[in-house]
């Protein structure tokens, strides 16, 4: 039964996908200037790691190719937020104004019909900039290969990027009851921004605050010491699977109750 209703949702989100990006192609001009400006931003980024090393050799114990390995991982990580829940961005939009009521006459699960909506295939760009910069920082590193560091590196990515994915899900959901949600949203979003650097640089307050408070230290930093320091884990490292299991479940739930508590009549 499970399998069928996997194989349903999956079958609708191919169909939804494909009329998305057919849409999108329409406008290739709109679509090819976003994506160069998406790659110059990250070349940006990269050559800023490069600025800052060229006068210290390390920052806190962290050499060039180990930043340039937390920013490749960083960026990989938060692709899936950036492509296949970018329609959070327009929930405050259809609340507001009302049109929200129309996903809950759908008779599949609110939430993956909302999301499935759209499709942004600009973070395309953006993952294969991470791939590479992670590629071109582990040689450098010469961690060496192997089929199980390659699965550890899988999971770690696949559970880092649900932290930024349950961010953004519950900050886009406080616009069921908040009317200026957007600067909240917009607030979370940029602390994606903290994430390519290890919290061992900042002070203790921000250390508890990106641990605890706001875990962008799980989008990176901690999954990324399983592949760069194998000899000494810490306990939040391994604990980073389950974190962004268990956060993405609570966004998923909040994400919903606000949902459920939509009357079609705006905030």
């Amino acid at each position: 039964m499970k399998r069928n209703k996997l194989g349903f949702y999956f079958r609708i989100y191919r169909k939804i996908l494909a009329q998305d990006l057919k849409s999108k192609m329409s406008y290739r001009a709109d679509f090819i200037i976003s994506t160069i400006g998406m790659i110059c931003t990250n070349i940006a980024g990269f050559v800023s790691f490069w600025i800052m090393f060229r006068n210290f050799p390390s920052i806190n114990g962290w050499s060039y190719y180990e930043m340039l390995f937390l920013y490749g991982f960083s960026l990989v990580s938060i692709t899936p937020v950036q492509c296949f829940f970018d329609n959070n961005w327009s929930l405050r939009i259809h609340v507001y104004s009302g049109d929200f009521i129309k996903y809950r006459f759908r008779p599949i699960n609110l939430f993956f019909y909302y999301q499935s909506e759209v499709f942004d295939i600009k973070g395309l760009g953006q993952l294969a900039f991470g791939i590479g910069t992670l590629i071109y920082a582990w040689s450098q590193i010469e961690l060496g290969f192997s089929v199980l560091l390659l699965l550890k590196m899988i999971i770690f990515l696949f559970t880092a990027s649900l932290i930024m994915i349950s961010l953004q899900n519950a900050a886009a959901a406080t616009c069921f009851w908040i009317h200026n949600s957007f600067y909240l949203l917009d607030l979370v979003w940029k602390f994606k921004d903290y994430a390519k650097y290890p919290i061992t640089i900042f002070n203790p307050v921000f250390r508890f605050i990106f641990t605890f408070l706001i875990p962008i230290g799980f989008i990176a930093y901690y999954p990324s010491l399983v592949i760069l320091r194998p000899d000494d884990i810490p306990l939040l490292s391994w604990l980073s699977p389950l974190v962004g299991c268990l956060l993405f479940w609570l966004s998923y739930k909040f994400w919903m109750y606000g949902a459920s508590k939509y009357s079609g009549t705006g905030s």
